[in-house]
């Protein structure tokens, strides 16, 4: 193989800022690169040729150095402001489907560090341009991008199939939860424990006494009073009851309330203290079902404006995109007002199970809450209004139990097609690198 030279970027191709600003194009017959993996449309073109484009703004912001994406483009099209075109001045040396192959694979290593900035961090012309590449014979360069374009496809097949594989299993995932809550899980259970669903174990007798405990407590003045809540309609029973069940609402089983934040947020005379502090992020940073920390803390002068839990608390937020997370908190805490916590679970209500519950209801929590809103917001009566089948107490735990072996495989599943995918991926990178250091 013939010894690669070296040349500067901007000795060998034409560099050019875009005109076209992203956010006032208007939509046309031709494609408009912007920052982002997909084109836009523009109605007019500022080049006829083939490009490489290059992002000149960082693709995260907020200070932080990183380039997702560099791109290819050939004939007539429209260039974002914030990109440059690269155009290589002879195609007898250079061609730019090569250099794009190439900053693609090499942008993290030698594009993202001539990046500059604090808040709007960006990559200049003149840097770019000084930037030095190797230069492969012409032939050479057909031979990698056609090795490159060929593995590039088998990948996209790859990873399109193992997307397709992660939705099923999101689904499966979510199958496995409706039919626990419907008690189809447990069909057999049921029917080889006939005494643990019918008479005192009967979810209805579940439900008097937790009713009977609540009206003691409201008298002893421990609980608020409650305003009484509607029957459920049939058409709020959305399947069959299962034997030894019984209908309810999460407010007849527990009381329904939010956090709160001190204000204003930062302040230093409410936070950084040894109170830990619950946001919706906490509840949202895994597929977990304990959270064991929090990530802020609060000072005894911000109790006033929140409100303090128990430990193994049942949560679940209730704001924002990510509401319908539930999570149960294993120690004492703090919340904000994006947070609903469940208090009063009667302890022949099974905390696992009433989590599972919710995880099932997530997305028409979701529904529910972004009815009529543009910001999602689901209020405790809401919440509280929601039926729900209740099991006896000893199928709750049977319930649990089936659910846990099921997701159990489920995540076994997943784990096989990530490391598919780490492979796949591991394999791309092998043969870049073969393709781009041979001959340095």
């Amino acid at each position: 193989m013939a010894e690669r030279r070296h040349a500067r970027i901007g000795d060998i191709f034409i560099i050019e800022k875009g005109i076209t600003g992203l956010a006032k194009a208007n939509p046309g017959p031709y494609p408009l690169v912007t920052t982002g993996a997909e084109r836009k449309t523009s109605l007019d073109y500022q080049f006829n040729a083939k490009a490489v484009c290059i992002p000149l703004v960082s693709s995260t912001g907020h200070g932080k150095k990183t380039l997702n994406y560099v791109h290819y483009q050939e004939g007539n099209f429209a260039l974002g402001s914030i990109l440059a075109a690269l155009l290589p001045k002879d195609e007898n040396i250079i061609s730019a489907r090569y250099l794009h192959v190439y900053l693609q694979k090499n942008k993290d290593r030698l594009l993202v560090p001539l990046m500059r900035g604090a808040a709007n961090v960006s990559l200049s012309i003149k840097d770019i341009a000084n930037l030095e590449i190797p230069i492969p014979p012409l032939k050479e360069q057909e031979t990698i991008i056609k090795k490159i374009d060929g593995l590039a496809e088998n990948h996209r097949r790859l990873l399109n199939e193992i997307a397709v594989q992660l939705n099923l299993l999101e689904k499966l995932r979510q199958q496995v939860l409706q039919e626990a809550i419907e008690g189809k899980l447990t069909t057999k259970w049921r029917k080889e424990h006939l005494e643990l669903i019918s008479g005192n174990n009967h979810a209805s007798r579940l439900l008097e006494n937790i009713k009977a405990e609540k009206e003691q407590s409201m008298r002893e003045g421990k609980i608020k009073k409650e305003k009484p809540l509607p029957p459920i309609t049939d058409e709020e029973k959305p399947f069959d009851l299962p034997e030894g069940w019984a209908w309810c609402r999460l407010g007849e089983i527990t009381n329904v309330v939010r956090g709160g934040s001190p204000r204003p947020a930062g302040d230093k005379r409410f936070y950084e203290g040894n109170i830990p502090f619950l946001k919706v992020s906490d509840l949202t940073s895994d597929n977990q079902i304990y959270l064991k920390s929090s990530s802020y803390s609060i000072k005894e002068a911000g109790l006033i404006k929140t409100r303090h839990v128990e430990a193994n608390t049942l949560m679940l937020t209730n704001s924002g995109a990510t509401l319908g997370i539930p999570k149960i908190c294993t120690f004492p805490t703090t919340f904000n007002d994006g947070i609903a916590a469940f208090l009063g679970i009667h302890n022949h209500l099974n905390k696992v199970f009433l989590y599972y519950f919710l995880k099932a209801k997530s997305k028409w929590f979701l529904m529910e809450a972004a009815r009529g809103q543009g910001q999602p917001n689901l209020n405790t009566d809401i919440i509280g209004l929601t039926t729900l089948a209740l099991p006896p107490t000893a199928e709750q735990q049977a319930i649990v139990e089936r659910v846990e072996n099921l997701l159990n495989i489920v995540d076994e599943l997943e784990i096989q097609v990530s490391e598919r995918k780490d492979l796949s991926e591991k394999l791309m990178q092998a043969v870049l690198r073969e393709a781009f250091t041979e001959g340095d």
